[in-house]
């Protein structure tokens, strides 16, 4: 393992998404979101972890997950950032009830969209096209953890990306979506 190569590779790659994200956010109307978002992957427990399984073609979270059977960054990384549905799940209302999905905020569900894009572009820069974060979507949905209301909005902005591309789903999101979302 070369810890230079697998710093840098994985410093870069951390830095290209975060650059999308926060460019995605800010068409849309969430600077302050923009700004922030994956601070955490750049915290020790994260970041290093990163270095150690990075590879070059997914997130080192899911070689770490496939070596050792958890990842602990990625047990972190969605304990602290709102923007991953993971993040939205607890115990139902009534006593006894299974965990289940949280209605998470529409400024949250935005950043994940944003956030699915960007990982999209980032792990497959030469092939990406508008269709790949639906379709990343539509072939694990079927084990999430989502609130109705939840996967029903990022499943539609993602299926109108799919359908009418980029500019004119940014466009949607942020004169529709954002308009009655509180932004801060």
């Amino acid at each position: 393992m070369d810890t230079v190569k697998n710093f840098l590779g994985h410093l870069h790659t951390i830095n290209a998404h975060k650059a999308e994200v926060m460019r995605l956010c800010f068409r849309v109307g969430l600077y302050r979101q923009g700004l922030l978002h994956d601070l955490s992957k750049y915290t020790p427990g994260e970041f290093l972890s990163g270095v150690k399984y990075y590879d070059g073609s997914k997130s080192p979270n899911s070689v770490e997950r496939n070596l050792t059977g958890k990842s602990e960054a990625w047990l972190h990384h969605k304990g602290r950032n709102r923007h991953h549905f993971e993040y939205w799940t607890d115990y139902g209302v009534k006593s006894g009830a299974p965990m289940e999905g949280i209605k998470m905020p529409v400024r949250y569900v935005v950043e994940m969209f944003c956030d699915r894009v960007a990982a999209s572009k980032t792990y497959n820069p030469d092939t990406y096209d508008c269709s790949y974060p639906f379709k990343y979507f539509m072939k694990n949905r079927s084990h999430y953890m989502m609130h109705p209301d939840t996967e029903r909005l990022l499943g539609k902005l993602l299926l109108m990306l799919m359908l009418y591309g980029e500019d004119d789903t940014l466009r949607y999101i942020r004169n529709r979506v954002m308009k009655n979302c509180d932004k801060y």
